[in-house]
């Protein structure tokens, strides 16, 4: 396995490009199922994750081909020799599980296996099955397997989700897009990601609307064809290198950057004291003068603060003045961070879903660990603004979410490297 190393080296200077999100890539690949035609996909972001989702596809019997260095995904699910989506590769990535509506609504059944991913909460798939459920599918948990399956093919219905999961919600999403009749989704999320999917199977014959709001109606259509469709900039990693200056000092351009995906966020980043500017080109980000202010961050839903960005967040607030209070609602087990940032001398205290966080002046380098994808990332930051040499092993979890961390970060001035674990 491999870690990496970073040195505190002083502010930060220069361009950062943002890839195309990997939620929404990880959601629109499913969708190829939904048809015969080819679906293309630009943008796409060069991530293990994706190469996870490329081979479930692919052992389903669709044919994936990744062109242009990775950044294009060409898919075609004419001749699908399988609905079974099996648990060796499920368990590797959550998102898996979002080859369930589309192979149900095809295929009239399917059997996929319950999913895996990081260790960050239940995430339980019963939101998945109650709206499938109610669409007249009949689904049992067998042997660790979802067996679904129609009787004549599922049938438009309202239904309520009990959270506004993003992941039930682009299952139900694509599913009702070939159900007979008209679905209506209550309690939809509504994230970019959701919107960027209903865009792409808009582009391949659905009719779709309220994607972006709490309700959403999706009229079947008997066949959806292809499309090509850009893959939405990835509003996580957006966030997360718009702290790299943030927590360093400098001034960095992220390219694509919009602040319709971020609003929530920047909110937090100037009441801490940090410049979001608008550009040709992204967003430009510096801090404003003097030392970062503490700021109290609660994790909601999508348009409040990504729950995903609460690590990269905290990092920042570690030394800030005063203290900030963070409050995690969306998953019950994700201050895991907390602990490996108090070896680097902040001061966290973790009650139950709460952390509060008093700013130190100055954090140390030490040995530390990633726990799972955003910690990972959460720890290189904060390494980067600390004295002396930082070590992040089992960085693993970063190739799921990051594509070329270290290249993007050291061509901003960043003193970062990759090295192998003897």
């Amino acid at each position: 396995m491999d870690s990496i190393v970073v040195t505190g080296n002083g502010p930060l200077k220069g361009q950062i490009p943002i890839a195309g999100a990997k939620n929404a890539c990880l959601a629109l690949m499913p969708a190829t199922l939904l048809s015969e035609e080819p679906l293309t996909l630009t943008n796409a972001p060069r991530l293990s994750d994706i190469k996870t989702m490329t081979e479930l596809l692919q052992s389903l019997g669709a044919e994936v081909s990744s062109l242009q260095d990775g950044q294009v995904i060409a898919m075609s699910s004419h001749n699908l020799s399988t609905t079974r989506a099996d648990y060796d590769i499920v368990r590797k990535m959550r998102a898996s599980n979002l080859v369930l509506g589309p192979l149900l609504a095809r295929e009239g059944h399917a059997e996929v296996s319950l999913p895996g991913g990081c260790a960050i909460g239940a995430r339980p798939m019963d939101l998945h099955v109650h709206a499938l459920e109610a669409m007249g599918a009949e689904i049992e948990l067998k042997d660790g397997y979802l067996h679904a399956k129609t009787n004549g093919g599922l049938k438009g219905a309202v239904h309520t989700l009990g959270f506004a999961s993003v992941g039930a919600t682009e299952n139900v999403l694509m599913a009702a897009t070939l159900a007979k009749g008209t679905t209506v989704l209550k309690n939809a999320a509504r994230e970019p990601e959701i919107v960027d999917l209903a865009d792409c199977l808009r582009k391949m014959g659905a009719q779709i609307e309220g994607d972006g709001t709490s309700e959403i109606t999706i009229q079947g259509v008997d066949r959806l064809n292809g499309a090509t469709h850009p893959v939405v900039t990835d509003r996580i990693e957006l966030g997360t290198y718009m702290l790299a200056p943030a927590i360093c000092g400098g001034e960095v351009e992220c390219l694509g950057g919009r602040l319709d995906l971020v609003g929530a966020f920047c909110e937090k980043l100037d009441a801490a004291g940090i410049s979001v500017e608008e550009t040709a080109k992204g967003l430009k980000v510096s801090r404003k003068n003097g030392r970062i202010r503490a700021v109290d961050v609660v994790t909601e839903p999508f348009p409040g603060f990504p729950t995903d960005l609460q690590a990269q967040m905290m990092a920042l607030l570690c030394t800030a003045e005063g203290t900030s209070v963070l409050e995690e609602k969306i998953f019950e087990n994700r201050f895991m961070h907390a602990p490996e940032l108090t070896r680097m001398g902040a001061q966290i205290e973790v009650h139950g879903g709460t952390a509060t966080v008093t700013g130190v002046e100055q954090l140390k380098g030490a040995p530390v660990m990633a726990t799972d994808l955003r910690a990972s990332v959460s720890l290189i930051l904060a390494g980067m603004a600390a004295e002396g040499e930082t070590t992040v092993s089992r960085v693993y979890h970063l190739d799921r979410g990051y594509e070329q961390v270290v290249r993007k970060l050291s061509g901003v001035g960043a003193k970062i490297e990759r090295v192998s674990d003897r």
